[in-house]
C-alpha cells in the first residue's frame, strides 16, 4: 500500500510539474467535433479554405506502435490501448476513456515507404497513469508545436489518409509554409461503429 501511495504521488508530482502550461490555461472550450469529451488544447493561428494552422500546448498519450497504418494493424494497437485502459497495467484498475482523438503519426520515406508507425489516444492532463503491463504500450509528452490541418469527412481508411495527407503537403507547398516533409498524423474523432455523427477526420503536418 504504501508503495502504492508513493507512486501515485510521484506520478501527481510529475504531471503538475511537466504539464503546468496545460493546467494553467483557463477558459478553453473543447470544439464541437470533440462531442464534449477532452481534446488537446490548441489556439487557431489562420483558418483558410483548405488548411488551419494550430498553435497546440504539451500533451500527454498513451501509445504503442504498429507494423503499418493499415486497418487490421491500427485496430490491433487500438485494442492494445483499450486493454490498457480497461485494466491491464500493474494497477489492475480502469483509466477514464473520456477523450478524442485517436492518431495514427508514421514517418515517410523518400520512396514514399512508411515506417515507425504509431497508435495514440489522448489523455488528460489530470489523470493519473497506472504503469502498462505491456512493455509495447508506453506514455508520450508531446511539446507544444505548430501544426497545420486538413480536415475531412466519411469512414476513415489508410488510402483516404494518405490522399488528404498529400493534398494538405500540396497546399502547405503552395502557400510557402515550412513543414516536416516526412512525417504526418491521423486524427480520428469518432468511432467506426458510430452511425450518428458524419465522422471528423483531420490529417496533421507539423510546422519545422
Amino acid at each position: 500500500m504504501k508503495c502504492l501511495q508513493l507512486r501515485t504521488v510521484h506520478t501527481l508530482l510529475f504531471a503538475a510539474l511537466t504539464l503546468a502550461p496545460l493546467l494553467e490555461a483557463q477558459g478553453w472550450t473543447a470544439p464541437g467535433f470533440c462531442h464534449g469529451y477532452n481534446c488537446p488544447q490548441f489556439t487557431a493561428v489562420q483558418i483558410n479554405q483548405d488548411t488551419e494552422e494550430r498553435a497546440y500546448t504539451a500533451s500527454r498519450w498513451i501509445t504503442t506502435k504498429v507494423p503499418s497504418a493499415e486497418t487490421e494493424d491500427v485496430k490491433a494497437g487500438n485494442y492494445k490501448l483499450y486493454n490498457y485502459f480497461k485494466g491491464d497495467n500493474e494497477e489492475g484498475t480502469d483509466v477514464p476513456m473520456n477523450t478524442w482523438p485517436v492518431l495514427v503519426t508514421m514517418t515517410v520515406g523518400e520512396d514514399g515507404s512508411e515506417s515507425n508507425v504509431s497508435v495514440s489516444w489522448f489523455v488528460s492532463a489530470d489523470t493519473v497513469l497506472p504503469k502498462p503491463t505491456d512493455p509495447s504500450v508506453t506514455e508520450e509528452l508531446r511539446p507544444a508545436a505548430t501544426v497545420y490541418v486538413r480536415t475531412f469527412s466519411g469512414f476513415v481508411s489508410h488510402a483516404l489518409g494518405q490522399d488528404n495527407a498529400k493534398q494538405l503537403r500540396e497546399a502547405l507547398v503552395q502557400a510557402g509554409k515550412s513543414f516536416e516533409p516526412h512525417r504526418y498524423t491521423g486524427a480520428v474523432y469518432d468511432s467506426p461503429w458510430d452511425i450518428i455523427h458524419t465522422h471528423h477526420n483531420e490529417i496533421w503536418v507539423y510546422a519545422a
